[in-house]
């Protein structure tokens, strides 16, 4: 998957991917030659790393 498929999908701008790349905070990528790609099962692992759980409000 490249950049803008992966920003499409996440519905995020392309400089935010690149900025996760750079940071390394972003999902693992593949660099082959010049060209940047994500593994769609890599990318689905991070975004279950990334999952945070609401704490319950104090009602």
């Amino acid at each position: 998957m490249s950049t803008a498929a992966l920003a499409d999908y996440l519905d995020v701008s392309t400089r935010t991917v690149v900025r996760w790349r750079e940071s390394l905070s972003g999902p693992p990528f593949v660099r082959a030659g010049t060209a940047i790609r994500y593994r769609p099962a890599d990318v689905e692992k991070w975004l279950s790393a990334s999952t945070m759980t609401p704490l319950r409000s104090a009602a």
